[in-house]
């Protein structure tokens, strides 16, 4: 059984600066990949990055390209989502999850765990 809790998230303005941590508990696996989805009132949960046990390779959704970067620290087993840039569009809330699948990038199909989230507001 893997437990996730999110923090980090709270108001930023556009352009501001946030970064968002994940902590597991629980076996996390070289086969598993853990990755970062966001839901923003009245959408569809949608992915945003992901990274890899394995390798820490890392997937991006085209939206946060190039503005968020995805890290681990395998001693504290925790994932990072530093936010950069942010936009009012960014405002979501933030989940993680982990898939035991190793390549799963952000399909939300493939994923068995998730963390109870965590709010981004930005807005000036």
């Amino acid at each position: 059984q893997v437990q996730l809790v999110e923090s980090g998230g709270g108001l930023v303005q556009p352009g501001g600066s946030l970064r968002l941590s994940c902590a597991a508990s629980g076996l996390i696996l070289d086969s598993n990949t853990i990755g970062w989805f966001r839901q923003a009132p009245g959408k569809e949960r949608e992915g945003v990055s992901s990274i890899m046990m394995l390798d820490s390779s890392a997937y991006y959704a085209d939206s946060v390209k190039g503005r968020f970067t995805i890290s681990r620290d395998k001693v504290k087993n925790t994932v990072y989502l530093q936010m950069n840039s942010l936009k009012p569009e960014d405002t979501a809330v933030y989940y993680c999850a982990v898939s035991s699948s190793y390549n799963a990038y952000v399909d939300l199909r493939l994923y068995n765990y998730w963390g109870q989230g965590t709010q981004v507001t930005v807005s000036s």
